[in-house]
């Protein structure tokens, strides 16, 4: 979906298909027909972007053969969709029954995360709408923060992540030059991760000498990744949960002049009084087996405590779970539309301030944006919608309640 802001440029709005992953090519075109068409259908649209995810697998058949290639556009043509992002994050397995630590492998300290970024890149250039010259790619936070827990080995993981991020940014100017596409890669902070922040972005990505203020090993060195290739994604879930004021963290990102390259537009899992026994209950029925749910609360002295799974946060202080004295947070991708019932809610109003400062001004800070809610078969079973129909319904119920957060900021919408 395209929509034209005040000042005359175009916002993208798409929604994220790792909602139902696909390992092969033969997936992903049947997601094409069985889900984001549907969908787009639901909404009436003759266009509807996708924001794809292509699995190592995939993604590597269409690097080695072209007519492969040649194949996915024009099925997307042929349906009404089209691509302007990727959700580079999850490499493989995303569909497994167990994800959980797996979807931070490999890290920016591995060659096969340079190789499938660079690879994703060529893909992207090729499938962007002939009047769509710029595409981004989400990638994950660096590394989980337990890799850089070793300090003998910290100097040489700075050194690696850098140069990683800096060969990316190369094959990047060189595409550009190569096929007239530019494409920009985003960091997606995420709590538990080395970039866990906003801050920490900052750290990595401008002056990553000084250690951030929770003395997280943050890559640093002389020379940051250039900012016309290398940036942030915004993701309002992950925001949310490290209990984030958006104002506050786009002013830093401003400040540091580190561009917003995309955001996903997400909401947590809050609940309001942790000590309720009610408020337990219901949020032990969102601990599943297959996704890491982090969780955070703030203290009265502003600090964060952080547990790296829901179940853990619920295992009472005495055990290290976390105090339930004040409200907590779950990264939990919750669908945007129907927040969970009482005792618990979502974290909607951070999305919508969120989006207010990213398109609501006089420019916008970006012109990508992604819903991404992944987690609708890891919903308790009585939430979980129980056919494609469904699903589709709720996709497009998502993507109708974004569209008119939009409609509200003074965008319209492009046929």
């Amino acid at each position: 979906m395209r929509f034209r802001h005040p000042d005359g440029s175009t916002v993208h709005l798409a929604y994220c298909t790792n909602v139902h992953p696909a390992e092969s090519l033969g997936g992903v075109l049947a997601q094409l027909r069985d889900h984001c068409e549907p969908v787009r259908e639901r909404l009436g649209r003759d266009r509807l972007g996708i924001g794809l995810w292509l699995a190592r697998d995939a993604a590597r058949t269409l690097v080695r053969t072209p007519a492969a290639l040649r194949g996915l556009r024009r099925e997307l043509d042929a349906r009404g969709l089209e691509v302007v992002t990727l959700n580079g994050f999850p490499y493989r397995g995303f569909g497994d029954s167990r994800v959980k630590y797996r979807v931070y492998r490999p890290d920016w300290t591995e060659p096969a995360r340079l190789e499938h970024t660079a690879d994703l890149a060529r893909l992207l250039a090729a499938l962007l709408p002939d009047d769509v010259p710029e595409g981004t790619i989400s990638t994950l936070p660096l590394a989980w923060r337990t890799d850089f827990d070793a300090v003998r080995d910290v100097a040489t993981r700075r050194a690696t992540v850098l140069a990683a991020l800096h060969s990316l940014a190369g094959r990047l100017d060189a595409l550009e030059e190569r096929t007239g596409r530019s494409v920009r890669v985003g960091l997606e902070p995420e709590p538990g991760c080395l970039v866990e922040t906003t801050a920490d972005a900052v750290d990595a990505l401008r002056h990553g000498r000084n250690a951030p203020s929770h003395q997280r090993n943050v890559p640093s060195g002389p020379a940051a990744p250039p900012a016309h290739r290398i940036g942030v994604c915004l993701d309002t879930c992950h925001l949310a949960t490290s209990f984030e004021d958006p104002r506050t963290a786009l002013e830093a990102l401003g400040r540091a002049h580190i561009p917003v390259v995309k955001a996903q537009l997400s909401a947590a899992l809050h609940a309001e009084h942790p000590d309720r026994p009610d408020v337990r209950a219901a949020l032990g029925a969102f601990a599943e087996p297959r996704f890491l749910h982090q969780t955070r609360t703030r203290t009265p002295d502003g600090r964060l405590r952080a547990t790296d799974d829901l179940d853990e946060a619920l295992a009472g202080e005495a055990d290290g779970g976390l105090p339930a004295t004040a409200p907590w947070r779950a990264h939990f991708h919750v669908p945007l539309h129907a927040p969970p019932a009482p005792p618990l809610t979502a974290t909607l109003p951070v999305l919508q301030d969120t989006l207010a400062l990213l398109v609501g001004g006089p420019v916008p800070r970006t012109h990508h944006l992604e819903v991404e809610t992944y987690t609708w078969q890891a919903l308790p079973p009585g939430l979980r919608p129980r056919s494609r129909s469904r699903l589709a319904d709720g996709i497009a119920a998502e993507l109708a309640l974004a569209r008119d957060l939009l409609a509200d900021l003074g965008l319209k919408e492009l046929p």
